[in-house]
C-alpha cells in the first residue's frame, strides 16, 4: 500500500522558546508531551490571532478538516501537560 505524500504546510511562526515545564520539579523527573511546529502554528492562528478555522487552514495551505485535527491534537497535548504536570517540548523542522 502506498502512503500519500504529506502536503507542504505554511508555518510562519518559529518559537524562540521550545521547552516549558512545571515550576519546582526537576526536568529529569518530568514526562513530556511533544508539540510539532505545525500544532503550535495552528494554536497561534486560531487561539492567539483569533482566526476562524477556514482562514487558518488557508494560511497554512491545508484543508479545514486537517487544520481541525491538528488544532485538536495540540489542545489535547497541552491539556494533558497542564492536568498531569508534564513538560511541553516543541520540535519540528
Amino acid at each position: 500500500m502506498m502512503v500519500r505524500p504529506r502536503k507542504f504546510r505554511n508555518i510562519w511562526f518559529n518559537p524562540e522558546v521550545t521547552y516549558y515545564k512545571p515550576a519546582g520539579i526537576p526536568v529529569r523527573m518530568l514526562e513530556e508531551v511533544v508539540l510539532t511546529k505545525e500544532e503550535v502554528e495552528s494554536l497561534r492562528l486560531s487561539d492567539y490571532e483569533g482566526l476562524d478555522q477556514g482562514s487558518s487552514a488557508k494560511k497554512m495551505k491545508i484543508s479545514q478538516p486537517t487544520f481541525n485535527r491538528t488544532l485538536a491534537s495540540a489542545r489535547k497535548k497541552i491539556s494533558e501537560a497542564i492536568i498531569d504536570g508534564k513538560a511541553i517540548r516543541i520540535e519540528g523542522e
